[in-house]
């Protein structure tokens, strides 16, 4: 069946994928979706095969341009085609098709998905078990029908590269999400007269290796929120001495772990876990992505600090399932194995995490569990800067926890036509402002970064911190 809009009529005559309508999880609109197949051993073109799972949204307009989005989703591991990111893209979709490809791996993509990696429904003690990947590696690993060296980001590109030729484009747009900003920098390497535009949000360099610099960029993210309460008259008031009273907490937690009793906040049933330090600091790192989850750090803080851990359960939990539900942990490891655990040392890790509260254990955790992991190799110059004169917007958050702003300059140093914009108030990705979107809009509409303004989000600034349940004070 053909298409509406460009899927239909900009590129049929050269489409060799059948596209058949499909509906995707929380997505009103028209969708088409269909597989293709590649070897999963591209080098020797022989053996198994995989199928990638393809979704093309089709533009509005009845003449579309012939270039669309395709979207490149972060993680690593996350599937694109289970991102609710669609109504972000209403302006784009106007005049160009959508199109979500779950990596290799991901998703629908032969996914290396493993429950005990990844656990979305157990108990509280399952869920804050102090436990490692490498403890449960070798049983995920028994569950897949895969080479797992084969994961890596330039071959997932190379099958990238091969869905839009199938799908009939002769160059498209990326627009790259945290770990997708990788993805996109090595498709632009790998086929740059294939790229029309580029936009990174988030941006990950080829200079920074997962998870190397979280806990330096997290306490970053963490020291700016408790700057902004002690600032903040209502905030400073309702909790005051916050800093040292979670320095106090750390080191309790250090002496000996918490041990809670409080009802699962979905089943109502009481029940006892143990809470480390580690795990703690763990899901306090993740809390710091959304601005608008942030806001409620002080407030868990002040009630962790008085032994309270009820909103600590509730905001962890609230992130779970969605986590669980869009991301693949065994290709999270198939790709920092390859591509970033062997770049740094146990050295380099304690040197990047000194003097921060979240401390060298999630880089050491990477480099146990990828000491497990079959050897896999990259191109010998993947770890070098991406050199490209393609049109690129840079996106970045002022309060993002893992790819703060530096990181976009590193990345524009190389791209030569480029164009850095930070978003003030924002965390990880900055899709939520209006902004950003025009921006997103315009440059695909130029094809260029050239007279695009750099300010975006003049007087945004983070969302007030909630002093109760029942939220900020008006």
């Amino acid at each position: 069946m053909d298409a509406p809009g460009g899927a239909g009529t900009a590129s049929a005559a050269m489409r060799r994928m059948a596209l058949k309508p499909c509906r995707l999880d929380g997505v009103a609109a028209q969708t088409l979706c269909g597989t293709l197949e590649v070897f999963e051993d591209r080098a020797a073109a022989t053996g198994r095969k995989i199928s990638l799972r393809v979704v093309v949204v089709p533009a509005l307009a009845s003449q579309p341009k012939e270039d669309p989005l395709v979207f490149l989703a972060g993680g690593p591991g996350q599937a694109a085609s289970r991102t609710r990111i669609l109504p972000a893209l209403e302006r784009i979709r106007r005049q160009r098709d959508i199109i979500f490809v779950d990596q290799r791996g991901t998703g629908d993509s032969h996914p290396l998905d493993c429950e005990a990696l990844n656990p979305s429904r157990v108990s509280l003690a399952e869920r804050f078990a102090d436990r490692e990947d490498a403890d449960v590696l070798p049983q995920c690993r028994k569950g897949w029908e895969a080479d797992e060296r084969l994961y890596t980001t330039s071959i997932a590109m190379d099958d990238l590269d091969d869905v839009r030729e199938a799908l009939g484009y002769a160059k498209v747009n990326l627009w790259g999400i945290s770990y997708g900003t990788r993805a996109a920098l090595v498709y632009m390497r790998q086929h740059p007269d294939r790229v029309r535009t580029a936009i990174l949000d988030g941006v990950a360099p080829m200079g920074q290796y997962l998870p190397l610099y979280a806990a330096r960029d997290g306490q970053r993210a963490l020291d700016l929120l408790l700057e902004a309460c002690t600032k903040d008259t209502v905030c400073a008031t309702a909790y005051p001495d916050l800093r040292a009273r979670t320095e106090a907490l750390l080191a309790k937690l250090d002496a000996a772990p918490a041990k809670v009793r409080l009802p699962h906040p979905r089943t109502g049933v009481t029940e006892d876990f143990v809470l480390t330090r580690r795990v703690f600091t763990a899901e306090l790192f993740a809390l710091l992505y959304s601005p608008d989850v942030a806001s409620l750090v002080p407030l868990m803080l002040d009630r962790a600090s008085k032994d309270d851990w009820t909103t600590f359960v509730a905001l962890s939990l609230g992130l779970t399932d969605e986590v669980a539900r869009t991301t693949s942990r065994g290709m999270f490891l198939a790709v920092v194995c390859a591509e970033d655990a062997p770049f740094f040392t146990v050295e380099d890790a304690e040197r990047e995490a000194k003097g921060t509260w979240f401390g060298s254990r999630m880089a050491m955790d990477v480099k146990k569990a990828c000491a497990q992991w079959p050897s896999s190799t990259v191109p010998k110059s993947f770890r070098a800067p991406v050199v490209s004169d393609i049109p690129t917007l840079l996106l970045s958050g002022e309060l993002d926890p893992v790819t703060p702003p530096p990181w976009g300059e590193e990345a524009k140093r190389t791209l030569s036509h480029s164009l850095h914009v930070v978003v003030p108030g924002l965390g990880h990705n900055t899709v939520g402002a209006d902004c950003a979107r025009s921006l997103m809009a315009e440059v695909l509409t130029r094809g260029s970064v050239e007279g695009l303004t750099p300010d975006c989000g003049k007087g945004l600034k983070r969302p007030p911190f909630f002093t109760s349940f029942a939220g900020p004070v008006p």
